[in-house]
């Protein structure tokens, strides 16, 4: 794996630690910026929703950019989000920073998941996805619950200041290991791009990963509430849990992205029953503290070993337009991400409780096995070549090389 891709990894824990840190960090932005905690809530939204638009339309506006200049352009631009977030003196500049910041890093996601496949072969694409991806995992794992720390003990403002020089680190690494992709002969049209989408499996590809993305995070935005109110565990316990969800996350994406060049529809679909298996036990099981802790574990195995084959799926399908199929994977991710904690929300709000985010999310993880089965279908119908003479069709043979023809 060459090292740029392990560049790009560091990059997208910048990213993922900027995305998900908020979450630790509500109460003193809140009564720092004297709004309501729903209201700062608002700035985990307007990222993901940042996230969702920003990918295409960057992907669309950087088209014929040098791939290494658009990155390093994006990266900067990032770290200068993060730094207007520290040094934001109204919740308006702070919501603004955060907006800035989601479309240069929705741009980037798509620009370098499009620079990590074009710097590996067909045969290791998942698994360079998967070391983006890890960078995602340890984001989680270490950048989160460090953002949380430095946010209670330094002030929220320093976890944003972190992030900027988390930004910087990856600045000049792209600046040193990343080369230059060229671009091709042909020049890229946004006509010829956009034609990904009239292939059903692109549209197939959206729908599994933002249905298995929101089944998982229709439940896991809502760990913490379900842990303390139904499990009975303090809270004190509930970042540990977060951060062992964490580390479930780097495993099945260690596990899935070496799996997946291999065996891509057996870990997409797999993963995913996987997942449904385990929302429904936490369902299930949530009163009880030992199954709660286990179950969060094994949610985030589950739903990582899974990401790296939907990333390389959407490559395989839309790969004459690889910028386009990277915007398009961070947009359904995100789709998955904003969909599914609503859902979520909605059940809670109509009183079904906290344990009922889990069966929201199984419902919404067994529509995307549905959609997996289908493409599968499609995928044998397309991919077995037959020779039509006249009316009739010859049905495909092995070669003598044991390779059908």
């Amino acid at each position: 794996m060459p090292v740029a891709v392990y560049i790009l990894g560091l990059s997208v824990f910048a990213l993922g630690t900027s995305e998900f840190m908020l979450s630790g960090l509500l109460p003193p932005i809140a009564a720092d910026m004297d709004v309501s905690i729903p209201q700062a809530g608002l700035l985990i939204s307007a990222f993901a929703v940042g996230m969702v638009v920003g990918a295409p339309l960057l992907a669309v506006a950087t088209l014929r950019l040098p791939r290494r200049t658009t990155l390093i352009s994006l990266i900067s631009l990032f770290g200068l989000g993060q730094i207007a977030g520290a040094l934001a003196p109204s919740y308006e500049l702070l919501f603004a920073s955060r907006v800035v910041s989601a479309l240069a890093c929705a741009g980037f996601w798509a620009v370098g998941a499009a620079v990590a496949i074009a710097m590996v072969p067909a045969d290791a694409r998942a698994r360079a996805m998967a070391v983006m991806i890890g960078g995602l995992s340890i984001a989680n794992v270490l950048g989160v619950p460090l953002g949380a720390f430095l946010g209670e003990h330094l002030g929220w403002r320093s976890a944003f200041w972190a992030v900027g020089a988390a930004s910087a680190v990856a600045l000049v690494g792209i600046l040193l290991r990343v080369p230059r992709i060229p671009l091709p002969a042909e020049r890229p049209t946004l006509a010829h791009e956009l034609r990904i989408y009239r292939d059903r499996q692109v549209w197939l590809a959206i729908g599994i990963t933002a249905l298995a993305a929101g089944g998982v995070f229709c439940a896991f935005s809502y760990l913490a509430p379900l842990l303390t109110d139904v499990a009975g565990l303090e809270s004190g316990w509930v970042p540990w849990v977060l951060g062992l969800f964490g580390i479930g996350a780097l495993v099945g994406t260690t596990i899935g992205g070496r799996v997946a060049d291999a065996h891509l529809f057996g870990v997409m679909i797999w993963g995913i029953v996987g997942s449904t298996v385990f929302l429904a036990a936490l369902a299930l099981l949530a009163s009880a503290a030992v199954a709660a802790v286990g179950l969060s574990f094994l949610i985030g195995v589950s739903a990582f070993f899974t990401a790296p084959a939907l990333n390389a799926r959407m490559f395989n399908v839309a790969g004459a337009a690889p910028t386009l199929a990277g915007a398009t994977t961070t947009a359904a991710f995100n789709l998955g991400n904003t969909g599914g904690p609503w859902l979520g929300g909605t059940v809670i709000d109509a009183g079904w409780g906290f344990t009922a985010t889990a069966w929201a999310g199984a419902a919404m993880t067994v529509t995307a096995i549905g959609l997996a089965l289908a493409a599968v279908r499609l995928d044998r119908r397309t991919s077995l070549p037959s020779r039509v003479v006249g009316s009739s069709v010859t049905v495909p043979t092995a070669d003598p090389s044991g390779v059908r023809a």
